[in-house]
């Protein structure tokens, strides 16, 4: 599957300007689903540091963890917003692929902790089915899954849900 570009469309001075405002948490999909899970009476630690790859929602109590993954950044299978800059595109091969090993690796090193682990993509969250999530992240969060996956599926021809 060929991904998909997108014309860089600013100097390097401003785009580099730009990713350095990028936030690595309390993103919109992040505070989102913080309020969502709160609500239905989900009590979690934020960004524990002494975790690997510092989770965004740590549930102690209920031994889980929950990522919630910008689709750009790491890297979602087929998602629209998953695109590929044109420019440099040598350094975003090597950024998004450090990104998914490190990913994968922090994954494998929670679960031989003990802790079971979901990830969550921000289009999901931001997406037109949030409603369908969170029932979702429940169930997983209880225990009764072991594994939370993705329900949306993506067409990878036409790069949308």
């Amino acid at each position: 599957m060929a991904e998909e570009s997108m014309a860089d469309t600013v100097t390097n001075q401003v785009r580099s300007r730009i990713m350095s405002r990028v936030r690595n948490k309390d993103t919109k999909a992040e505070v989102a689903l913080r309020k969502a899970l709160h609500a239905m009476g989900f009590r979690y630690r934020l960004n524990r540091r002494g975790l690997p790859g510092t989770p965004d929602l740590v549930f102690p109590r209920l031994g889980a963890i929950l990522f919630v993954h910008g689709c750009f950044w790491h890297r979602h299978s087929g998602c629209r917003r998953a695109t590929t800059p044109s420019s440099n595109v040598e350094f975003w091969a090597e950024k998004f692929t450090r990104n998914v090993t490190r990913d994968a690796r922090n994954i494998a090193d929670l679960r031989a902790l003990g802790w079971r682990v979901g990830v969550v993509w921000e289009c999901e969250v931001l997406g037109d089915s949030p409603d369908r999530l969170l029932p979702r992240i429940a169930t997983f969060l209880r225990g009764d899954d072991q594994e939370l996956q993705s329900a949306k599926a993506h067409d990878p021809v036409a790069g949308r849900r």
